[in-house]
C-alpha cells in the first residue's frame, strides 16, 4: 500500500506524545461532565443505533458552505440568506461539539492515536467556529468584505477538521463499532477495495 503526504501527516500526529497531557486532562473533564446515563446515551446516539456526531456535523458544514456560496455568487439579494445560514451553523455547532467531545472522551482513553488526532480535530473545528463567529460579527458591523474573508478562512479550518474526523472514523475506526481499530489494522477504505 502506498502512502500519501496526508497519511504521513496523520501518522506524525498520531505519534505526537506532547498532546497526551492536555488531551488526557480534557478527556477526564468531559467524562466527568457527561457521565454514563441518559444524557450520555442521547449524545452518543444510542437511540439511533450509531454515533450521532457524524450526522449533526452536516448542519454546520452544510449551512456554512451554502453561506459562502451565496456570499460569492448570490449577489446583493443573497446577503440576508447568507447571514442566516452562517448564524444557523454557529448555533448548530453547540450540538456538534457536545456529541463530538462525548464520543472522543470515551475513545481517547483506549487509544492514544485517537486521543491525539481527536484533540487536533477539535482544535481545527473550534478555529473554524471562531472564524465563523468573527465573520458574523463583522457582517453585523457592516464589514461584509472582512466577514466573507473570515468565512473562507473558517471553511479552510473546517476542511482540515473534517479530514481529521474522517481519519478518526475511517482509518482509526473511532466510534464505528464502539471501539477503535488496533494499530496496523487496515482502514475501512482498504477493506472495500
Amino acid at each position: 500500500m502506498t502512502t500519501s503526504p496526508l497519511n504521513d501527516l496523520a501518522a506524525r500526529l498520531e505519534a505526537a506524545e506532547a498532546l497526551d497531557g492536555p488531551a488526557e486532562a480534557i478527556g477526564r473533564t468531559v467524562r466527568g461532565a457527561i457521565p454514563e446515563g441518559a444524557v450520555k446515551d442521547a449524545l452518543s446516539g444510542m437511540w439511533l443505533g450509531h454515533a450521532l456526531h457524524p450526522l449533526v456535523t452536516d448542519v454546520p458544514i452544510g449551512t456554512w458552505t451554502s453561506s459562502i456560496l451565496l456570499d460569492w455568487i448570490g449577489g446583493r439579494d443573497a446577503r440576508t440568506a447568507a447571514d442566516r445560514l452562517l448564524l444557523t451553523g454557529i448555533l448548530a455547532a453547540g450540538a456538534t461539539v457536545a456529541t463530538g467531545w462525548s464520543d472522543w472522551a470515551d475513545a481517547e482513553a483506549r487509544d492514544p492515536r485517537v486521543r491525539r488526532s481527536g484533540l487536533v480535530h477539535a482544535a481545527a473545528n473550534a478555529t473554524a467556529t471562531a472564524l465563523m463567529v468573527g465573520s458574523y460579527a463583522a457582517r453585523k458591523r457592516g464589514a461584509r468584505g472582512r466577514g466573507k474573508l473570515l468565512s473562507l478562512a473558517g471553511s479552510a479550518a473546517l476542511g482540515c477538521g473534517g479530514w481529521l474526523g474522517g481519519h478518526l472514523s475511517y482509518t482509526l475506526g473511532a466510534r464505528v463499532d464502539g471501539r477503535t481499530r488496533p494499530p496496523g489494522s487496515p482502514s475501512y477504505a482498504c477493506d472495500l477495495a
